[in-house]
């Protein structure tokens, strides 16, 4: 039977996630910024539809990027190289978070509900949650959003309103938080597009490991720099 959550410290541990659906864990509990601070440092993260109880997932195997190997296909960085779009650190949040909420491909819904855009901009305005963004002629135009705790990213979704808007975002954010001595960047499910950037997937154990490790070294400041993407 799947766990039901009263309060944080209820999470299970995360090797009792099943299998089928692969990595859910728990269900219930709370969709605040505690709610989230602890379930992150423990690996687990929320997913679920509207009219759905919060549903919380640690997956195994769990796919991540080290951003030192990350892969820029060579199409996209001659568009990097041209510098069409300007890219910003926090500088629109909540609008990214919405832009990553509009339904895309003929969707009708969303799994980022009002009350995750709120749990998350609580998180932002403590610090810990990040919008990277592309703007283009002063319209954001792409993005993406997670949450850093210690030396990890983690990423949760991202969005496009031009083409190569939010890959350019990807690439010139990922370098960044190598800058800034980011160890891992958590993305959470396998994806081709994911993959195609060089994410790879690792065991949970490894994931866990290396998720202690970084969340307890001391988190850099978070700013932008102009650094080099090849």
């Amino acid at each position: 039977m799947l766990p039901w959550l009263i309060t944080p410290a209820d999470f299970p541990p995360v090797e009792q996630a099943l299998d089928a659906p692969a990595g859910l864990l728990a269900a219930g509990g709370g969709l605040t910024a505690d709610w989230l601070l602890a379930a992150y440092r423990r690996g687990i993260f929320p997913w679920f539809s509207l009219g759905q109880p919060v549903l919380w997932w640690s997956p195994n195997p769990r796919m991540v990027l080290f951003p030192e190997q990350l892969h820029v296909p060579q199409s996209l960085m001659r568009t990097v190289r041209k510098e069409k779009f300007e890219i910003r650190l926090n500088t629109a949040f909540v609008e990214v978070m919405r832009a990553c909420a509009a339904p895309r491909g003929g969707e009708t819904g969303t799994w980022i509900s009002e009350e995750m855009i709120t749990a998350y901009t609580a998180l932002h305005e403590q610090g810990m949650a990040h919008s990277i963004e592309a703007w283009l002629d002063g319209n954001l135009v792409g993005g993406l959003y997670g949450v850093a705790l210690g030396k990890v990213f983690f990423g949760e979704s991202m969005f496009a309103r031009v083409s190569d808007a939010s890959k350019v975002a990807f690439v010139k954010g990922v370098r960044q938080l190598q800058h800034l001595g980011v160890v891992m960047i958590d993305c959470q499910m396998n994806t081709q597009h994911l993959a195609r950037f060089g994410a790879i997937e690792i065991s949970r154990e490894d994931f866990l490991c290396r998720l202690e490790a970084g969340i307890n070294q001391i988190a850099p400041v978070w700013r932008f720099d102009e650094v080099s993407v090849a």
